[in-house]
Order: structure tokens, then sequence, then C-alpha cells
């Protein structure tokens, strides 16, 4: 497996000109935030990522995690040296609250940090990633006691979180899950049953984990009214902070997968462990999805990362291998298979992709900054209203991209990518899993039809799709089939919308792209007239986003027919 390169050119461009990480820089909550040394701080997580993580990927995969026999899951070698750097270099939670010793900078420049490791690592990079999630959680909707309990060691890496919404009968319908919690005469709850597809629910790379736990209360109404949210500690808690017992729940079983080897994933028991009840009983379902929405964007983030990495891996194999002949090429000699158009193509295609879905997610996630933290308040609502519309394009688009540039890889590699010698495959099948958890593609596809492009009259959707308007004639015919389609999803309710849902995620998600490479074609274009520093960069900049325009894009109009399509075509 060759090595991992943090693309901090690439990723600080989509920061600064599409993400608009200046405009952030002006608000109050972040103008004394340091976020002037931005490219300091991604050039030093590159390198823990490149020079630290990266190298254990490849051995991670082959030896896995193991449950030994006590119930404690022993993680392959370096993965535990590596998460202590990690911690100790304060990544953990760097968009935290500072109050409980976050760095407090905006949530976009920690999704870029997490770019880089989820590349070098998606197994590694998966601990972390739940971790964030649950400081959210605690964050919005924990005690103040709650938060002085558990936030500041989750926050610098100390302890790590986790959630635990699946069952053996409640996969995707998480209303029918059955474990329940009964409380008790000091306030506390215990609670009992099996959880599931647990992504590092037991491991040794921390002293505490934080579950947070979907449990069902007595006389708690059926479905998902009566879920209630509770924090449940691996190890319980003294009042002093110390760490005391173990808690009754355990690990009892791993899972055997496809891929991410070195992620624990674990079936947990739960038997009469003691927990915390989060808010009010029954407000669960609505606390998880703070918990939810951040994770499917980091899962999001995963179909880029991978793709990043493996398209660099196919990029230095091409410069490499030699095979066949070009007409310029001296008799006898072979041409590296990077000089074939066709291989060119299949490079250009996915950093074009790359480039569009590292774009979305910065976008994305720059949109619920300014919902967290604008002045204005109509600028917050307008925000929050685009990261809602997005986020199931971020998860859902970019980790069938993901999915297929990984493909796209191995093809690139020929019969060498379809050995696991070169590790191409791995980043393949690492990346399988993200299109299903956290909400499979098709219940995002639900989400964004039936209930993000009805709020607010559809006028998320039409703002977005009004400032795309005149950047390119390519771009603008996608963004009218996108508008046709809305229409016809609205004034098709019921089965005939949800039938026409994947294909019209698609076509958005590929319309965004569309915008997103349209602006940086006219930054690149203009930059590159000027004379600009750097003009190699701006060249590349100019052939991926014009590739994307020309080739990529027309797609999103062809989609049209199968969105409106209806049930009736389903058979």
């Amino acid at each position: 497996m060759s090595p991992y390169s943090a693309p901090l050119d690439d990723i600080s461009f989509a920061l600064r000109h599409i993400a608009g990480l200046g405009e952030l820089a002006e608000l109050p909550a972040w103008r004394n935030a340091g976020l002037d040394h931005t490219e300091e701080i991604l050039a030093e997580a590159g390198r823990l990522a490149s020079e630290v993580v990266a190298p254990i990927n490849r051995s991670g995969d082959q030896a896995g995690s193991v449950l030994d026999g006590d119930g404690s899951v022993v993680t392959p070698e370096g993965f535990r040296q590596a998460y202590q750097q990690y911690a100790t270099g304060g990544w953990a939670a760097i968009s935290a609250d500072p109050e409980h010793g976050g760095a407090s900078f905006p949530l976009v420049v920690d999704v870029a940090v997490q770019e880089m490791f989820t590349a070098a690592n998606l197994s590694f990079s998966l601990c972390p990633m739940l971790s964030q999630s649950a400081i959210s959680t605690i964050s919005a909707h924990g005690s103040p006691e709650q938060k002085h309990r558990w936030l500041p060691s989750l926050i610098r890496g100390a302890w790590t979180g986790t959630m635990l919404l699946t069952e053996p009968q409640a996969g995707s319908d998480v209303g029918a899950l059955t474990s329940r919690a009964e409380p008790q005469a000091d306030g506390s709850y215990r609670l009992w049953g099996q959880k599931i597809f647990i992504t590092w629910g037991e491991h040794d790379m921390a002293d505490n984990i934080v579950h947070c736990v979907l449990a069902r209360t007595p006389h708690a109404p059926p479905g998902t009214r009566g879920i209630s949210l509770f924090i449940v500690p691996k190890h319980l808690v003294e009042g002093d902070g110390s760490l005391g017992r173990r808690n009754a729940i355990r690990c009892i079983g791993l899972e055997r997968k496809i891929g991410i080897h070195a992620s624990p994933t674990c079936v947990m028991e739960l038997d009469g462990a003691v927990g915390e009840l989060v808010g009010e009983e029954c407000e669960g379902m609505r606390q998880m999805f703070t918990m939810m929405n951040k994770a499917r964007l980091l899962v999001g983030l995963e179909g880029l990362a991978l793709a990043e990495r493996s398209y660099q891996q196919a990029a230095a194999f091409a410069a490499e291998r030699r095979q066949g002949r070009r007409a310029d090429t001296e008799p006898g000699a072979q041409s590296p298979i990077i000089l074939h158009p066709d291989v060119r193509r299949m490079l250009l295609e996915m950093r074009a992709r790359i480039e569009a879905m590292r774009g979305l997610i910065l976008l994305n996630a720059a949109a619920a900054d300014r919902a967290a933290k604008h002045l204005d308040p109509v600028v917050r609502q307008r925000a929050q209203q685009r990261s809602d519309l997005l986020i199931p394009v971020s998860k859902a688009w970019c980790t069938d991209m993901g999915v297929e540039m990984a493909s796209l890889g191995i093809q690139i590699h020929g019969g060498m990518g379809y050995v696991e010698e070169t590790g191409a495959a791995q980043h393949w099948r690492d990346s399988r899993i993200a299109p299903i958890y956290e909400g499979t593609n098709g219940i995002q596809a639900i989400d964004l039809v039936s209930r993000k492009l009805p709020l607010h009259n559809g006028a998320p959707l039409a703002m977005l799709l009004q400032e795309m308007t005149g950047l390119d004639s390519t771009l603008d015919q996608a963004a009218e089939a996108v508008a046709e389609a809305a229409r016809w999803l609205r004034d098709h309710p019921g089965d005939d919308a949800l039938a026409g849902a994947t294909p019209f995620l698609q076509m958005l998600g590929l319309t965004v792209g569309g915008w997103i490479m349209a602006r940086a074609w006219l930054i690149a274009d203009r930059s590159q007239a000027a004379g600009a520093d750097r003009p190699e960069f701006w060249k590349n900049k100019r052939t991926s986003s014009r590739f994307y325009l020309d080739q990529i894009l027309p797609a999103a109009p062809a989609l049209l027919p199968a969105v409106t399509s209806g049930a009736a075509a389903l058979g």
C-alpha cells in the first residue's frame, strides 16, 4: 500500500474559496480563535495522519481487533500508541466548547482535519468520530452536571464515546427496539438489553467508554415516541471524577466484516447496567438526532476520504506501472500506464469527483457553523435550513461516490488491484459500509424527499438553486432539471415520490457538485490568467473543474425520467 500524503492545498482551497472560512473568521465567535493559523494546524494534522496513523492501516486490516476471554477487545499493534498521540495533540474535538477543554474552532476546520485521519486509516478514525458525536449530544442535551462529569475527559480524548441504537430486531426501524431502563430510588436507571453493530463499543485505547444508549422506560408509548436516551459508562465514575467499578455492560461478540477489520464492531449486552437519563423520558429520538446528524456528515466524509486515498494509490501505481505502447514509445519499450488516455480519464474522474465531494462536505459544515454562531437570526435560520437540506446529500451521495471511486482505483491497478497484496482492494472493502450505516442511503433519500424538500414550502432548495444560476450553462440545465424534479415530487406524494427519491438525491448531489466546481473553475481561471503563484495548481484545478462540468454534470438532467417515472415503473 502506497504512503498517504495529506492534500493540504486542495483542502485549503475548499476551506477558503468554497466554505468561506474567511467570512467565518470575522464572526465574534471565532475572531480570536486563531483561524489565521489554520494552515499550520492542517499541516500538523497531516503530518500525524501520514506518518503515524496511515502506516498502521494495512497491518490493522490484516490483524483486526480481537475479543479475548474476559470480554475485552485488543486492538492491533500500534493503535493504542497512535491514539495517545492523537489525543495528546488535542485533535479529539477541536471544535468543542472551551468551557470543557475544547479549542472552539469552527466545525468546518474540525471536519477538514478529520478528513486526513479518515483517509489515513478509516478503522482508526471511527473511534474519535463516535466520540465527537457523543460530545455533540451531551453538549446539546445534557444537564450542567452531566456536562461537567463527561465532557472534559471526552474532549481531551482520555475517554471515548459510542452510540447504542441498533438491536437484532430493530435496525433502521429504531422504534422497534426493546431494551428497557428501570428507574432506581437514587435517580439512576438500570438497563437491560442487547445492542448490535456497535462501532468501537469495546477496546483498549482509552480508560473509559461513554455509551449513549436508547432504551424504553416503564409505561413508555410504543414506537419512537417511547424512546429515552441514557449515558451508560463502561466504568462508573466516582464523585471526585476517578473511575470506579466496571459497569454491567460488556462485549459478547465481534462481527466478522468485509472491511474496517481493525474497528471492533461489537455485540453489547446490558445486564442491569447503571445509566443516567439525558433530559426527560421519551425525548431520546429527538436527542439522538443531534448525534446522528453530525455522524451522517462525518460518514459522508468517509466517502470523500477513501476516494482520496484510493486516488493517491492509483495515481502512484499508474506512474510506475509499465504496460503497452503509445505511438511515440520507442520500439521494445513499454509506457507508464498513466500516459494512456483511458487511464488518465479514470484518474481525472476520480480527482474531479473528490474535489466536488470535498466542497460539498465543507460547505455543509460551514452552513452548520453559520447556523450556530452567526449574529443575524435570519442568516442563522437560512444556514440551518441549508445544512439540514444538505445532510442527506452529503451522507448518501459522497458515500456512493466513495465506493465507486474506490472501485475505479482497483480498475486502474488492473489485475493487481484484485490482489490483496497491493492494498487497493482494502479501500473498496472499507468504503462499502459507508452507504449502509448511520441510516442507509435509501433512508437518506427518503428523508430528503419526504422531510427536507417540503420544509418552508421548498424555500431552502429554491434559494440554493438560485445561487447556482448564471455560473455555467451546463449547471443551469442541471439546476432547471432539479427544480422540475422537485415540483413533480411535490405533486406526487406517497409511493410515487419514494420511488424517485434515490435518483433525485443523486441528481441533487451531482448538481451541487457542479455548483462547487463551477465556482472552482472561475477562481482557478482568474488566478491562472493573473499569473498567481503555483501555476501548476491552478492549471490542474481548471482541468478537473472543467472535466466535471463537461463530462460528469450532464448526467444530472438525464436522471429526470428516473425521478418522475413513479411507483408503477417498479412493477
